[in-house]
């Protein structure tokens, strides 16, 4: 009979840091592969594993090499999932066939998520989620991580959702589904690319001693096993400018409705647009959220282990 290797299989420093109850944080590998230019992709992966570590964590990036799913990436994993030849972008019902066939990808949050749970991870840092997107009632489009979010228990720490989304419809969705939102010191669900999506929020947390015991009482009160987002906002003078923000994006979904694009197509069409006509600023904005992120997630791991 044939046997798989364990999904996924963990690096050394995860797997002993895990048996020893320290901090890990989960990172996503698509930012790397699909998300920035090279060579700069590869600098910030290393550099994100870098801010985990500098808050006494250990980072565990994930994503599927040779149809190996890893949590815990090598340098050479890394360089191979940054090189961008043949990386396909791997959501979680695309982890099947993706080991079955040997295929080499980068996680999205749905995959990340999904596998970072599996490993026992509780914490997982990210840049902006996916969700409902505009135009929902005629095209149905919404990302699949809102539903796998609804059934995995692992605490994200983002920046809000996507801005070139439907906030108000994703963030109505949650709640349908049952996913816990926390601002963390902010009464405003952030908007990605801006510190506030102008959304409230029900809760607000300002510790991560109080991230962890909202994790710790999820798991007392039991239930599906939902995730907990923790919506971190970018810093103001880090955003981009709003007015700007809006006028580009305005502009962008109106060619994106010109040329007819559809589905999967329409997120990287959008956020490549705001890159290229926001001289790179919306990427910037992207980085400075995510690097908030990654710090924010660490000190919840640490908080979180601290409990134990």
């Amino acid at each position: 009979m044939h046997t798989s290797p364990e999904v996924p299989v963990l690096s050394e420093e995860v797997r002993e840091a895990l048996e020893r109850g320290l901090p890990v944080v989960a990172l996503e590998s698509t930012i790397i592969a699909h998300g920035l230019p090279r060579p700069r992709n590869l600098a910030v992966g290393a550099e994100l594993e870098a801010l985990v570590r500098a808050e006494g964590a250990v980072p565990a990036t994930i994503a599927v090499v040779d149809g190996v799913a890893y949590a815990g990436l090598d340098k050479a994993q890394l360089e191979r999932i940054a090189g961008g030849e043949g990386v396909r972008k791997l959501g979680h019902r695309d982890l099947a066939p993706a080991l079955a066939t040997g295929a080499t990808g980068a996680t999205t949050v749905s995959a990340t998520a999904f596998l970072a749970a599996r490993a026992g991870l509780r914490v997982f840092a990210t840049g902006g989620l996916g969700g409902v997107h505009r135009e929902y009632a005629q095209t149905q489009d919404e990302s699949a991580d809102l539903a796998l979010l609804a059934r995995t228990r692992i605490t994200v720490v983002c920046a809000g959702v996507k801005s070139i989304l439907d906030v108000p419809a994703t963030l109505q969705r949650l709640e349908t589904l049952g996913v816990g939102v926390l601002g963390y010191g902010t009464e405003r669900f952030p908007g990605f690319y801006l510190s506030s999506s102008g959304e409230p929020v029900d809760w607000t947390v300002r510790r991560p001693e109080e991230v962890a015991a909202v994790m710790a009482a999820q798991d007392a009160v039991g239930g599906p096993e939902s995730a907990l987002l923790v919506a971190n906002p970018v810093a103001e003078t880090e955003q981009l400018d709003p007015q700007v923000h809006d006028r580009v994006l305005a502009e962008a979904l109106a060619e994106c409705r010109e040329r007819g694009i559809t589905g999967q197509a329409v997120t990287p069409f959008l956020l490549g647009f705001l890159v290229r006509a926001t001289g790179g600023a919306s990427l910037e904005a992207n980085l400075a959220a995510v690097r908030g992120n990654v710090t924010l997630g660490a000190r919840i791991a640490g908080a979180w282990a601290a409990r134990a």
